[in-house]
């Protein structure tokens, strides 16, 4: 029987991509500040990562199927910040977003972790953004290494 399990040590000229929000920027922001401190704390060479940004959520999918197309990134991180409104568009744009983001995962094999936060309210995503839930980017950055570790090794 084999164990596979991915680690956190990014293989020799791995690169990662971070689609960044600019809506809710000083949420996304942080994000991002989080997952950049991730990588560089897991060996990741600063300019081995891109940072993209992108108008809003709604338009991360697009942006990572194009940088997984590419085949240059061992992972892609996706961060911004949906907050619930008074209407229904905060469904429609964090569901898409989400399904978006895994249909590029599965159609290009590359692993694409989702770090938008789909909060309440701005107290709430500042608890996920270095506050008291810690910063959901470094954890994005964190599962992005780890799984771009793990495909290395399956068969």
């Amino acid at each position: 029987m084999s164990h596979y399990e991915g680690g956190l040590n990014a293989a020799e000229g791995a690169r990662f991509a971070i689609i960044a929000s600019r809506w809710n920027a000083r949420i996304a922001d942080t994000l991002v500040a989080g997952a950049r401190a991730s990588l560089a704390g897991n060996g990741v060479a600063d300019d081995a990562v891109d940072v993209v940004r992108v108008p809003g959520a709604w338009e991360i999918p697009v942006a990572a199927a194009k940088l997984a197309a590419s085949g240059r990134y061992a992972a892609i991180v996706a961060l911004g910040c949906v907050i619930r409104g008074d209407t229904r568009h905060y469904e429609h744009v964090a569901d898409g977003c989400a399904e978006g983001l895994m249909r590029v995962a599965l159609d290009f094999g590359v692993p694409v972790l989702n770090g938008v936060l789909a909060v309440e309210d701005v107290e709430d995503a500042e608890k996920r953004a270095g506050g008291s839930h810690g910063n959901k980017g470094e954890e994005a950055a964190l599962a992005a290494i780890e799984m771009a570790s793990l495909l290395e090794q399956l068969p």
